[in-house]
């Protein structure tokens, strides 16, 4: 996956554990400055009118996805594109597509091949390791809550503490990865 991509990535993900993402940062060997300068990029590219849709941005950065899939979400069909990162090993950047090149979501989720045992306790729910998908598996139901940006989500669920008691949980997510929870009883 391009640099400058993972780059922009980054910049989000900075927002909740900037120790995580510089640690991040100096493994791709990029300046601070650096990243700055390719989100700016970015977002201008984001905003701009010269796109005839969003999906065309990511082919034109990223190149052809190295998975396609047909998907059903709400009854509508799309694909779901995917890249590999190099960071994230585990992970891929995944972009779901609706009619006319609309995009739906993107986000990171975790390889098929990827075994991850699936969180259990609130304790289990630390910084960057786990996927939206997979903390609303482990703890349906869940329930989605307004986020504060389109490369954010957020869930509301009940998990249990190490000694078996639930508690109400909201937990954040900045591109499909879990940021950080906090207790809501």
């Amino acid at each position: 996956m391009d640099l400058d991509f993972q780059l922009v990535l980054l910049r989000r993900l900075a927002d909740h554990h900037p120790e995580l993402a510089e640690d991040a940062r100096l493994r791709l060997g990029a300046s601070l400055t650096e990243m700055r300068e390719v989100n700016r990029r970015w977002q201008a590219m984001a905003r701009s009118k010269k796109w005839r849709s969003a999906a065309e941005r990511y082919r034109v950065v990223l190149g052809a996805p190295e998975v396609v899939e047909a998907r059903e979400v709400g009854g509508m069909a799309c694909e779901a594109w995917q890249w590999g990162l190099s960071l994230w090993p585990d992970l891929r950047f995944e972009v779901l597509v609706g009619e006319g090149g609309a995009v739906l979501t993107e986000w990171l989720v975790r390889r098929p091949e990827a075994a991850v045992p699936l969180p259990r306790t609130l304790e289990d729910l630390t910084g960057w390791s786990y996927t939206l998908d997979e903390v609303a598996r482990a703890f349906a139901p869940v329930r989605p809550v307004q986020s504060t940006a389109p490369t954010r989500q957020a869930l509301v669920f009940t998990a249990p503490d190490r000694e078996g008691t639930p508690h109400e949980v909201a937990a954040e997510f900045t591109w499909g990865l879990l940021q950080r929870t906090a207790l809501r009883d």
